[in-house]
């Protein structure tokens, strides 16, 4: 489904991203996951997407298998690192063949360990790039949207503000170029404080940015997953009423990760009585977080998120 079909079909959204596995035994974890959040009736899944491509094969599987057998919307990531057009034109090809209809279009990070490896190399230099190639892909009339609309096409927003770009002013007319060159709708990196959501809100309204912004939620399930998040999410804040609750949980691993969901229940209850458009669970490839915050939430799916 067109991710513009399902905002206009049911909002706010609510969706989950998982990461593509490197085993065989990974992989049956993770669709057990994928199977047991099903039950919640996400409005999509996304899955991420190596750097430099380095799960490419590994991520295409999974979408396809997500949406064949489990009938779900599934969002593949997509990325400029280490990529030529003619890779990109492939890739698009491949996933409208079989009728993919959605992309998340990002920057991506450089790839670690990978000798020789020069950014300037690569055919797209920004997601604005990306987003640009798959609009013209669109235009192509290759994919078999019934609408004609090609791929659906999300981008990524940094509450906290890119890492990259610390002129913030800068960053806001960055991600307005993604727009403008065909996004429909921002996802947003995580974030643990809804105060910087709101703003970041407020702030793509005063830029003319008016396509739906999904709110990245993740939450915290042990303080060694929460050290890898600040390593992998660089420049994300963690408020001190939040890590005073983890330092009072000290060494209990459950009470750690009780203090974490709770604090992600209380955050994505905040963002439903302020209008979110969507939310989106980083689940980590795990899905007995995601099923307690919406138990929390007096909620047993999506629809009942909803109030129906």
């Amino acid at each position: 489904m067109h991710i513009t079909d399902i905002f206009q079909a049911s909002t706010p959204t609510f969706s989950f991203e998982f990461f593509p596995p490197k085993t065989e035994a990974s992989s049956d974890r993770l669709y057990h996951a994928i199977r047991e959040l099903e039950s919640l009736k996400p409005s999509f899944v996304s899955v991420t997407y190596g750097a430099g491509g380095s799960t490419r094969d590994l991520t295409h599987d999974l979408v396809v298998r997500a949406r064949k057998e489990l009938n779900v919307t599934t969002i593949p990531h997509l990325t400029c690192v280490c990529h030529q057009e003619a890779d990109i034109q492939g890739i698009l090809t491949r996933y409208a063949g079989h009728g993919i209809s959605n992309i998340l279009a990002l920057g991506g990070d450089p790839p670690i360990g990978l000798d020789g490896y020069d950014k300037a190399n690569d055919a797209f230099q920004h997601a604005v790039d990306l987003v640009r190639f798959i609009k013209t892909f669109n235009d192509s009339g290759v994919h078999p949207d019934p609408k004609g609309r090609g791929f659906g096409i999300g981008v990524a927003g940094f509450p906290e503000g890119h890492p990259g770009t610390p002129n913030r002013l800068i960053e806001m007319d960055y991600l307005k170029a993604k727009v403008d060159a065909g996004a429909d709708y921002i996802c947003t990196q995580l974030f643990f404080d809804n105060h910087d959501f709101y703003d970041f809100r407020e702030r793509c309204i005063l830029a003319g940015i008016h396509v739906p912004i999904v709110a990245g939620i993740m939450p915290i399930v042990s303080a060694k997953g929460m050290k890898r998040m600040a390593d992998l999410a660089a420049g994300s804040r963690y408020p001190a009423p939040l890590l005073k609750s983890i330092q009072r949980a000290g060494e209990d691993a459950e009470a750690v990760k009780r203090v974490g969901i709770h604090w992600a229940t209380e955050q994505c209850r905040d963002l439903l009585d302020h209008d979110v458009a969507g939310i989106h669970f980083y689940t980590l490839n795990q899905s007995n977080a995601t099923r307690q915050i919406f138990q929390n939430l007096g909620a047993s799916d999506s629809g009942g998120l909803r109030g129906g």
